[in-house]
């Protein structure tokens, strides 16, 4: 453990783990063995973390969380699997996240400058990108891979095996129980359905006005034209010659487990 690290008294620190410079740890809180916490992240009250688990630079974890956990799987044999954190995230109160499994890949992964609100569960063997945010109460089954910029509202999630792909937004409460295509707003009670492109979105992160509109022609020819999905697909192809984004929407398609959510 580093000399450096601001440790409340009331914290248990196992040996075997490994804290970076300037961490901070509050009260309450447990750090198991093979645990290791970079650089200047701040650790609030009441967390746990067990390990394997490899935490990047600059993260806060406010209160509550249960960071590293056993997968939530009946497969799972003791087999050694972890959990992997990037830099810049922010983790809020009650969030938990597991480790992957032994024949899932073996690693949950979560990326950087992600915002994780309160009570968001990630399950072991999810992928996140970065740039994410993750509203409250938002759940994600096992094996689910999110792209980046990705926005998910409260007590919405995904089914196991879904992709998330990337700048999609999922509105309140919606549920995706196939994979969301890139740039793809979906809405709806309990099961979501596609209700546009995430065009705020976008324009935030600058894209341009032309980009907006080859998204928005590319999802009228996947969604609205009622074309069957490889006849789509082939307009898909010809479009994507003037545009990357929608070449990277093209090879998004069919390269999932799940079914697409159209």
């Amino acid at each position: 453990m580093n000399a450096n690290a601001l440790i409340h008294p009331t914290a248990v620190i196992d040996p075997g783990a490994r804290l970076g410079e300037g961490v901070s740890v509050g009260a309450f809180t447990l750090v198991g063995p093979d645990v290791e916490i970079g650089d200047r992240c701040q650790i609030g009250p009441h967390c746990s973390f067990a390990g394997p688990t490899r935490i990047g630079r600059d993260n806060r974890f406010i209160g509550h969380c249960a960071i590293g956990g056993e997968p939530q799987d009946k497969k799972f044999a003791g087999e050694r699997t972890e959990l992997v954190i990037g830099d810049r995230n922010v983790f809020r109160e009650f969030v938990t996240l597991n480790r992957g499994t032994g024949n899932g890949g073996g690693v949950t992964r979560i990326g950087d400058d992600n915002w994780m609100l309160a009570y968001t569960h990630v399950a072991h063997d999810c992928i996140v990108g970065n740039h994410c945010i993750f509203s409250n109460n938002t759940t994600l089954a096992g094996h689910v891979t999110v792209g980046d910029w990705v926005i998910i509202s409260g007590f919405a999630g995904a089914h196991q095996f879904c992709r998330i792909g990337a700048h999609a937004f999922l509105g309140m409460g919606a549920l995706a129980n196939g994979d969301v295509t890139p740039f793809t707003m979906v809405g709806g009670n309990s099961i979501g359905r596609p209700r546009g492109i995430n065009s705020e979105g976008l324009k935030r992160r600058g894209f341009s006005p032309e980009r907006i509109a080859a998204i928005k022609r590319a999802y009228r020819t996947l969604f609205v034209a009622g074309l069957p999905l490889a006849e789509a697909r082939e307009q898909l192809a010809q479009q994507a010659l003037d545009s990357e984004d929608v070449r990277l929407l093209l090879d998004f398609i069919g390269s999932g487990e799940r079914p697409l959510l159209r």
